[in-house]
């Protein structure tokens, strides 16, 4: 089970809803950190991804390590969350 996850999202980004779904239906929590929120942080979201493009989804599992999945990106995701 991942330690933290966090998403990395804008108020018109579709995909990115339904990565919290995807979640939710896993009864996962997650911390979302909407980029036209907080414009302070698009520079942290390019530095994890090396992209803009949301969603990014920052997987950090017990051991610290960490799995980036950018876009709505299930065969990436559901791995990374289990």
């Amino acid at each position: 089970m991942p330690k933290k996850i966090i998403i990395y999202t804008t108020n018109t980004c579709s995909y990115c809803g339904m990565v919290e779904r995807y979640l939710d239906s896993k009864s996962l929590k997650y911390e979302i950190v909407n980029l036209e929120q907080h414009p302070e942080r698009q520079a942290e979201a390019l530095q994890i991804s090396g992209s803009l493009t949301v969603p990014i989804t920052v997987v950090t599992q017990q051991d610290d390590s960490q799995q980036v999945v950018v876009g709505y990106n299930l065969t990436q995701l559901a791995p990374a969350v289990t």
